[in-house]
């Protein structure tokens, strides 16, 4: 789900907490190394989101915040903020040529570019804690 998070509106944050869960603790935040990507640079999106990123002529960067039953994907365009909201069970994740990576869920897309060595390290560790934390029943879905 495509989302204004500019906001501190409590219905759109329990949204988010009940599609890919609360915030990790401080505590679980270090022994995880980080949640946060590292910025990246965004080459190619489905349509509902390349018309919000039309908007203005900034460069096109995001950035990916891992949660415990999924991961938000975060842009801005003009003065406001949005996220892509995926939860594990929906989050295709491919790695194309010259560094590229897609984030895919359902028919949202966003394809972005970095040429760090972290955001490998961070990727590996979304798949790591989305396959230690997969659904094994539709009943913990």
């Amino acid at each position: 789900m495509l989302l204004n998070v500019s906001y501190n509106n409590k219905e759109i944050k329990q949204k988010i907490e009940d599609a890919v869960g609360k915030p990790f603790t401080l505590k679980e935040r270090w022994k995880l190394g980080g949640i946060g990507s590292p910025k990246l640079f965004i080459t190619d999106t489905s349509v509902e989101i390349g018309n919000l990123l039309k908007l203005d002529n900034n460069l096109n960067t995001c950035n990916i915040e891992l949660r415990p039953k999924g991961i938000i994907v975060r842009f801005r365009s003009l003065l406001e903020t949005y996220g892509l909201i995926i939860p594990y069970y929906k989050l295709s994740l491919y790695k194309g040529e010259a560094q590229v990576y897609s984030f895919y869920k359902d028919h949202y897309f966003i394809k972005v570019k970095s040429d760090r060595k972290a955001i490998q390290q961070f990727l590996k560790k979304i798949l790591d804690y989305k396959a230690d934390n997969a659904p094994t029943t539709l009943d913990d879905l």
